[in-house]
């Protein structure tokens, strides 16, 4: 049985970010990524449209206190693929699918987020012309090691996949574990879809929602 991903999202106030690739009933491909922020420098932020995706930046720059790790394209297209991930290994991605080396070949030249004590994920995705999706995840439970896990779904009408950074809140924050959740994809606009993700995630900690869907893309952000 699929998990209701609206549901899902109820149930845990703090997934971190997390990423949804996957297809509508009516074939329409699904691409979502969303932030959340429990310090006052990772709620500071804001998504905006770049020439080939999107950014994150400071909402009010004389707050941002440090911007690395929080500061980066999540969202880049490649020829006709799409790239989606937590950080600043969307470039990594970028650049070696530009010279036609896989999302295996990048990744593996990447770790974990250097923030202990949490050593946060580093979550990826990748979306081919075909419809092919490609999730995958590097994290480590002691901070030395890195455990790098790949992912690879056939497009299915109706399904979807969600992979996050975290299970919840947790002291050091808990890293998302096992395979990433299937979920039940309905056809809706892409405005509705955006709705129903953004009211479904804690009010407190979201900070930015993107959602492209049948061609339209939108952006929410807590900051306005």
């Amino acid at each position: 049985m699929m998990t209701d991903i609206f549901e899902y999202l109820r149930e845990r106030p703090y997934p971190g970010r997390g990423i949804i690739l996957g297809q509508q009933p009516s074939g329409n491909r699904v691409r979502a990524y969303f932030i959340m922020g429990r310090s006052e420098n990772s709620r500071n932020r804001i998504f905006e449209k770049t020439p080939d995706g999107i950014r994150t930046r400071a909402f009010d720059e004389s707050r941002m206190t440090d911007p690395s790790l929080i500061i980066y394209n999540p969202v880049r297209t490649v020829f006709k693929s799409l790239v989606v991930t937590n950080g600043d290994q969307t470039d990594t991605i970028y650049e070696y699918m530009s010279r036609g080396q896989t999302p295996y070949d990048a990744l593996r030249t990447r770790a974990f987020e250097p923030d202990a004590p949490n050593f946060t994920p580093r979550v990826s995705g990748v979306e081919w012309a075909d419809g092919r999706c490609q999730l995958s995840i590097l994290r480590t439970s002691n901070g030395q090691g890195c455990d790098r896990a790949f992912f690879d779904f056939a497009p299915r009408p109706g399904v979807g996949h969600f992979i996050s950074t975290y299970e919840g809140f947790g002291s050091p924050l808990p890293s998302f574990f096992g395979q990433p959740v299937e979920i039940e994809l309905p056809d809706m606009p892409a405005g509705e879809l955006a709705d129903k993700l953004w009211d479904a995630l804690d009010a407190d900690n979201r900070v930015s929602l993107w959602v492209s869907c049948a061609g339209d893309e939108i952006i929410k952000n807590k900051n306005v």
